[in-house]
């Protein structure tokens, strides 16, 4: 990989989201040599990817160059990389670039989709974990209303129209948010010859109640300002398969829709040679210990999404959020000094800062340590917070000026279907990798 010899320990990090990005401005100006691995050169603000889906923001609004991220800091190198296997017995990683030496090795690969094994669902449904996955999905939504145009079969036309969202945690929900105001304000002016009235936005939640992680103030706020703009919200109902155009589920109850979106789980992003048994937990999550070192390995660590620390208040992990993974990056750069110090080190201690989703103009829940609010306000916090966490200036005054425009002329400009996509593709995508 061209990494000069150094006389200070290497410190490999594996992935470029929130935990390795916190981690590696951590030990910038530290006497350690980091290497930053990722298979794309850019870290990817995935909590605004709803809105690139919906055709609220263009993708380079939300992504950044890693390399700028940590640019101009010593002792610093990033590889474009897809980690292959992890050899914990030489401390060596295999790549498709070659292979590299760690003193130090952090795991902070996230989460990705999780299907639950049903392979109906993963071929013909769609995931929004990813900027690609996310412009497939706005394509495709595109695509469906320009179809709907040309049919004259109206069963057709509705199943084109007709949008099926599972799981009704915050991703599930602003969607469902962002689509039933496009079906309110946008679609009527752009398809004035297709009666988009009968479009249909189905949020369908396994549980009893949306946003099972907040309280349950913003639950019942989040179904009535859904309700208000018109989607459909099923409780307790578990999607059981999809064939691409009919979703069945446990109950009597089956949809026709072209459109089925996938919002109802995550499970972390596992590497070879890291999936031995006792390694991991429930969700595929590496089993870690106070000071996020990985249990049963000497000098591999794991942040994020990845890693599964168990303590009394979280006994399943932390959530699998932005938070806990830039407070876990903050907090394994100082014990990882500490380490090479030959300093005791100090045990992680998660500061919930809270939780929160958007629903809408001005439409918001807020869960905060010592307050809880709803409505215009919580709306106002919910931009703040996420403007304050972009990375980078320009991004922050693209989308703040998007968003201002968005509110004024109640428009989505970003509405392009710049790659078509089709589903029919991906299935056979799938069916070639499978044979």
């Amino acid at each position: 990989m061209n990494i000069p010899q150094s006389s200070n320990p290497r410190v490999v990090i594996i992935g470029g989201g929130f935990g390795g990005i916190a981690l590696a401005k951590k030990l910038s100006k530290k006497d350690v040599q980091v290497v930053l691995l990722d298979k794309h050169n850019y870290h990817n603000f995935q909590p605004l990817l709803y809105q690139v889906s919906t055709g609220g923001l263009e993708p380079d609004s939300i992504a950044y160059p890693i390399r700028k991220v940590l640019q101009g800091y010593p002792n610093f190198f990033f590889r474009l990389a897809q980690v292959q296997e992890v050899k914990t017995d030489t401390k060596r990683i295999k790549t498709n670039i070659g292979e590299i030496f760690y003193d130090y090795l952090v795991v902070a690969t996230g989460s990705e989709t999780n299907f639950f094994g049903n392979k109906g669902i993963e071929t013909k449904g769609m995931a929004m974990k990813t900027i690609p996955q996310s412009l497939n999905l706005r394509s495709l939504i595109l695509e469906n209303f320009e179809q709907a145009l040309l049919t004259d079969d109206l069963h057709e036309r509705d199943a084109l129209m007709n949008f099926v969202i599972v799981g009704g945690g915050p991703t599930g929900v602003e969607l469902a948010g962002a689509l039933a105001e496009i079906k309110k304000g946008i679609l009527p002016k752009d398809y004035p010859d297709l009666d988009t009235r009968r479009a249909q936005i189905n949020l369908i939640q396994s549980g009893d109640r949306l946003l099972p992680a907040m309280s349950k103030k913003a639950s019942e706020k989040a179904e009535k300002f859904l309700e208000e703009l018109g989607v459909n919200v099923w409780k307790n109902i578990r999607v059981t398969d999809y064939d691409g155009k009919r979703v069945t589920t446990n109950a009597k109850t089956i949809f026709e829709a072209e459109t089925l979106v996938w919002a109802a789980g995550v499970k972390a992003v596992g590497l070879k040679g890291l999936d031995a048994e006792q390694l991991l937990s429930r969700g595929n999550r590496l089993r870690v210990n106070e000071f996020h070192q990985v249990i049963g390995l000497d000098g591999v660590f794991a942040i994020g999404d990845v890693a599964q620390m168990e303590t009394e208040k979280f006994p399943e992990g932390h959530p699998m959020m932005a938070q806990p993974a830039m407070q876990q990056g903050r907090s394994l750069g100082e014990n990882l000094v500490r380490m090479i110090e030959e300093k005791p080190m100090k045990p992680f201690v998660y500061k919930d800062k809270g939780s929160m989703a958007t629903v809408g103009r001005n439409k918001a829940v807020v869960d905060l340590p010592k307050f809880k609010f709803q409505g215009v306000f919580a709306w106002f916090v919910w931009m703040f917070v996420h403007l304050y966490f972009l990375i980078g200036f320009r991004n922050r005054l693209v989308v703040f000026i998007n968003w201002v425009y968005n509110y004024v002329r109640f428009d989505r400009e970003a509405r392009l279907i710049i790659r078509p996509f089709k589903k029919q593709n991906k299935v056979e995508r799938h069916n070639l990798m499978r044979d």
